[in-house]
């Protein structure tokens, strides 16, 4: 994914700033690693498969829904006239929103670091629990 220039800080690469983004990008990164570890941990559980498969057929019905629920309103007047206003208040967000990413960053790298810690005890005991009704079950992922 590439950045554009007009819409990326002009900080330089070695700043306080960056290196702060750097590690809200690492911590993104190693929530994707600990969320995949939970769900295959997870997915070695028959009943938790059969709860993985209804939910994933639940979130599927709900982008379904909400992407027809999206085009019918962009398609009417007051669908238009709700995405003007919306583009409006997308530009006075941004504005307000720069200074507030400034004050939240370091705020969100230590949610980060919580919630992947919290998935690792997580996938952890699915990974015991796994491992103490079907010893095998896990060979094939280490």
């Amino acid at each position: 994914m590439s950045e554009d220039p007009s819409t990326t800080p002009a900080h330089d690469a070695d700043s306080p700033s960056a290196d702060a983004w750097k590690e809200v990008g690492k911590q993104f990164e190693v929530l994707g690693d600990s969320l995949s570890k939970a769900f295959r941990a997870a997915w070695n559980d028959e009943e938790n498969r059969k709860v993985i498969r209804d939910m994933q057929t639940g979130l599927e019905s709900m982008v379904q829904q909400i992407g027809k629920a999206i085009d019918d309103t962009a398609k009417s007047t007051e669908g238009q006239h709700i995405r003007a206003e919306a583009e409006k208040a997308a530009v006075n967000l941004k504005n307000a929103g720069e200074q507030t990413v400034q004050e939240i960053r370091p705020h969100l790298v230590t949610a980060l670091r919580q919630v992947n810690d919290e998935l690792q005890k997580f996938t952890d005991r699915m990974e015991r629990k796994v491992e103490t009704t079907d010893p095998t079950a896990g060979e094939d992922q280490k």
